[in-house]
């Protein structure tokens, strides 16, 4: 099984979302997980969907839906609830 997928939709100029992917870095090992960062800056479709609450911390399943995980500051037990779930 593969490992899941994380999207941070993030900005630039942001320290919450520099803050998030410092805090998911730190408390979850990377070998857990996949992660791409997006800038909503970037994206029409992302902006609109994000924009006031980045960053946001999504898991995309195989059939491309995402689901979000939390958004201004990284939740720690629904992530790690999440990782202790996925696969089972």
């Amino acid at each position: 099984m593969s490992l899941p997928q994380f999207i941070l939709y993030s900005r630039s100029y942001c320290h919450l979302c520099d803050d998030m992917l410092l805090a998911l870095k730190s408390k979850f090992s990377a070998s857990t997980y996949q992660l791409s960062v997006q800038d909503v800056d970037q994206d029409p479709a992302a902006l609109a969907l994000y924009d006031e609450l980045v960053p946001v911390l999504v898991v995309r399943a195989e059939n491309g839906t995402e689901t979000e995980l939390c958004h201004y500051f990284l939740n720690e037990e629904r992530v790690s609830e999440f990782l202790m779930s996925y696969g089972k």
